[in-house]
C-alpha cells in the first residue's frame, strides 16, 4: 500500500500528457466551465505547459488532453533565446474581435504535420481567470490573436480545418482516419 504522502509527491510531479489525434471524438465535444480553481486544476495546468513544450506547440487546451475543461495555456514567445513565459486562462471567453482579417498558416497538436493558411480577426479580447482566480482581460493581436482564437475553438469543439474547405478538411480527416487504422 502507497501512503498519502507518496501519493502527494507524485502528483505533484510534472507529467507529459498524451496528445489525442483526430479523428478522437473527445476533440469535437464542448468543454465544461471551470467553478473551483484548487491544486488539482493548477496541477494540470503545470502539466499542460510541460506537455505542450514537450511537443513543442504554442498552446494547447485541456480537451486535447482528453480533459473536458475550459482550460488553455499558450506561449507564442517561446523558442530561441526566449525564456518560457505561459499565459493560462481558465473559462477564457472571447468579449471582442475586430473586423480586420489576418491570415496564418495554422497547425494543431492534435493534427500533426497539417498546415495551412486561416484566416481570422486580427486582434481580440478576451476575458478569463487566471492561476489564482482573478478576472483578467488582455488585449490580443498578432499571432497571440490567432493562438487565442484557435485554443478557445478547441473548447467548443471547433478545429482550424473546420475553416477550409469541405474537400479539404475531409482529405485530411480521411488521411488520419487511414492513420489511425494502422496504428490500432
Amino acid at each position: 500500500m502507497i501512503s498519502n504522502k507518496i501519493l502527494i509527491n507524485i502528483k505533484s510531479l510534472n507529467m507529459i500528457y498524451p496528445i489525442l489525434k483526430i479523428p478522437n471524438k473527445q476533440l469535437r465535444e464542448k468543454s465544461d466551465p471551470i467553478l473551483d480553481i484548487d491544486k488539482d486544476i493548477i496541477n494540470i495546468l503545470d502539466n499542460m505547459a510541460e506537455t505542450m513544450y514537450a511537443a513543442p506547440g504554442v498552446g494547447l487546451a485541456a480537451i486535447q488532453i482528453g480533459i473536458k475543461k475550459q482550460l488553455v495555456v499558450i506561449d507564442c514567445q517561446y523558442g530561441e533565446n526566449q525564456k518560457k513565459n505561459p499565459i493560462f486562462l481558465v473559462n477564457p471567453k472571447i468579449i471582442w474581435r475586430s473586423d480586420e482579417k489576418t491570415t496564418y498558416k495554422e497547425g494543431c497538436l492534435s493534427i500533426p504535420e497539417i498546415y495551412e493558411d486561416i484566416e481570422r480577426s486580427s486582434k481580440c479580447k478576451i476575458n478569463y481567470r487566471d492561476k489564482k482566480n482573478r478576472l483578467q482581460e488582455l488585449d490580443c493581436e498578432g499571432l497571440l490573436s490567432t493562438c487565442v482564437q484557435h485554443e478557445i475553438d478547441h473548447l467548443n469543439g471547433i478545429l482550424f480545418i473546420d475553416y477550409l474547405s469541405r474537400l479539404k478538411r475531409n482529405s485530411i480527416e480521411k488521411k488520419f482516419i487511414k492513420i489511425n487504422k494502422r496504428s490500432s
